[in-house]
């Protein structure tokens, strides 16, 4: 996949003045601290998710049953960071449904709970309009504490002081393009971890001078 994605992985900014609550789809990534590799192995390209990685995918699968107006589309478990994309929208706001034209997928996660008429895990905790940055960081705070919970239970390796990076990686999704290129690195992710910039394996090859 273009390196255009990988550059854009470097930088952390938010748009200035841009209104993160507002209905779209949103590519964010999120790291691991230290890029500690705590969720499994890439092994010829494959993804084997360890217990903790399971516990990390099935938490984002498990985001539009928690929280009413928010939807899940493409996801990748990579090592030690995830790529996703989160979809903000208004239906049952009294707003319309978000993208007016192209939909984002014909998988029900991609809707809410509510926006289903049905249930899906727990109720949604709030009735507030949440925020990219809301959405996110709950995903943090909840995959840690079940991860310090298995670290005490069942023997899981510790991590130090967070688990996630402070900060996450986002990208507004503009038009289909966009999107199909993101769901196009996501799908691939995988097989780019050997050149991966979040591996930690590249940071030893560039201090003995190997490739």
């Amino acid at each position: 996949m273009s390196s255009g994605f990988d550059r854009l992985h470097r930088r952390s900014l938010r748009l200035k003045n841009y209104d993160y609550s507002r209905a779209g789809a949103y590519f964010i990534t999120v790291c691991v601290q230290k890029r500690l590799c705590l969720f499994g192995d890439i092994v010829e390209g494959h993804m084997y998710a360890n217990p903790a990685g399971e516990m990390v995918a099935k938490a984002w699968e498990e985001l539009p049953g928690h929280y009413a107006g928010v939807g899940t589309d493409s996801f990748v478990l990579m090592p030690n960071h995830i790529h996703g994309v989160i979809i903000l929208n208004t239906i049952g706001r009294g707003g319309p449904p978000w993208p007016p034209i192209w939909p984002p997928c014909g998988r029900p996660s991609c809707l809410s709970a509510t926006d289903q008429g049905q249930p899906r895990g727990v109720a949604p905790t709030s009735d507030k309009r949440l925020t990219l940055c809301d959405v996110v960081h709950r995903f943090k705070s909840w995959t840690t504490k079940l991860y310090s919970d298995a670290v005490k239970q069942d023997g899981w390796p510790p991590f130090p002081g967070q688990l996630w990076q402070r900060n996450y990686y986002e990208h507004v999704i503009r038009n289909e393009d966009d999107w199909e290129k993101i769901r196009e690195y996501i799908s691939t992710n995988p097989y780019s971890w050997v050149t991966d910039i979040e591996n930690p394996a590249n940071d030893r090859k560039a201090r003995i001078g190997t490739t």
